[in-house]
């Protein structure tokens, strides 16, 4: 039986239970892509992982005991288990949630989510690649669903390899998206072209989280999407409320959401802008805000770019402090994996001095619990964020 040998010395993170095996730790290894014994130099076992040449990141463990098979059956085993740690989230007023989330729930590769009678996969790996009609036919048995949609379409399948594939496998796609119900929210998904699967299901506990301080303030919402956070600051008893995204569809979508709860659509202004200079001309333009949101996409996936992604985010919290009112909230969000939370922090403190004031971090903020952590894994932890306070006063 083919092996994947690794070099002396590169077994300690597999000994740690951390999943990954880059190609640089690889002694030996076959030359086809499958699913292998990983052993150490001296023939020890170590895991049973997926393997694929073409990937720096070549190896993805699927199991730790020895004996074990990588099958129909396991997958069955791992999906029901996912599914039964997300039951107590889901119901009457909680119908969609994060079902499978990668190496967090011990499927490399693999991104399930649940939108009502919708489900949408991501495969973004070759090894779960292998298993994709597998994969199907299990999705259709253990939840089957009104409406099945793959979105791989992220162009991190490259560097597997692979090209990107949009699919509906069941169903119809409504065209004004499917509903969901978030803390008795309603909310639209667009399921086909949104963001990711379509909607940001990290923060659902965060939405829930703003409605607590939106009450008699003015709101600003920075990279708004859809609008969730809009949408939770006006059930919150916000006056009014801001949605900026360089996006009129997804703009589109938060109207409808905001009319589709039964709100004032008078209280929420949409402006479709580029959010660093919207920001700077409110800044020109003397205007002021009780809460500011401000959710960027990721700024960083390579390490080289970090100091260029602190700018960004400097900049970004520096102008909405300044936009703040004594005593204002800024929310802020940080969803790039490589920039760690006290770097962020560090970011953040940065921007207060700047802005010649006083920062009082109110909660300390990470994503949503269908977003689990693997605590071998740090890389499942990637969003973190601040609910703070300006003070000028002191």
């Amino acid at each position: 039986m083919e092996k994947i040998m690794l070099k002396a010395g590169k077994e300690k993170s597999l000994r740690n239970r951390h999943p990954w095996i880059f190609s640089g730790a690889i002694q030996h290894a076959p030359k086809a892509s499958g699913t292998f014994e990983v052993r150490d130099a001296k023939n020890q076992f170590l895991a049973l992982a997926y393997y694929n040449p073409q990937s720096s990141l070549a190896g993805r463990v699927v199991s730790w005991k020895s004996g074990k098979t990588w099958d129909k059956a396991s997958l069955h085993l791992r999906l029901t288990s996912a599914l039964e740690r997300r039951k107590g989230l889901l119901g009457p007023t909680q119908t969609a949630a994060r079902i499978v989330a990668s190496e967090a729930d011990l499927l490399p590769g693999l991104i399930v989510d649940l939108y009502g009678s919708a489900l949408v996969f991501q495969i973004l790996t070759k090894g779960m690649e292998d298993m994709r009609s597998i994969l199907i036919e299990l999705f259709e048995e253990i939840f089957a669903p009104e409406i099945l949609v793959e979105r791989s379409d992220e162009a991190i399948r490259k560097k597997e390899g692979l090209e990107e594939r949009k699919e509906v496998i069941r169903g119809v796609v409504p065209e004004g998206g499917v509903e969901i119900i978030e803390h008795g929210m309603k909310l639209l998904v667009d399921i086909w072209d949104g963001h990711k699967t379509g909607f940001y299901l990290d923060q659902r506990t965060n939405r829930h989280l703003v409605k607590s301080y939106a009450k008699g303030k003015r709101v600003l919402n920075c990279f708004s999407y859809t609008g969730g956070f809009s949408l939770a600051a006006l059930m919150g008893g916000a006056t009014n409320v801001v949605s900026v995204d360089e996006s009129r569809p997804a703009l589109n979508i938060a109207e409808e959401n905001i009319k589709r709860n039964g709100l004032d659509s008078n209280s929420h202004t949409s402006v479709q802008a580029d959010v660093f200079k919207y920001l700077r001309q409110l800044r020109e333009a003397g205007e002021t805000y009780d809460l500011i949101i401000m959710d960027p996409p990721k700024f960083v996936s390579d390490r080289k770019h970090i100091d260029r992604a602190c700018r960004g985010y400097k900049d970004l919290n520096l102008i909405a402090l300044q936009l703040l009112s004594e005593n204002g909230i800024l929310v802020s969000f940080s969803c790039s994996g490589l920039l760690s939370r006290e770097l962020f922090q560090k970011v953040l403190f940065g921007a207060g001095v700047d802005a010649q004031c006083e920062i009082q971090v109110l909660e300390h903020l990470s994503q949503s619990d269908d977003h689990p952590v693997l605590l071998t894994f740090p890389e499942s932890l990637y969003l973190k964020g601040f609910i703070c306070r300006k003070i000028t006063t002191l």
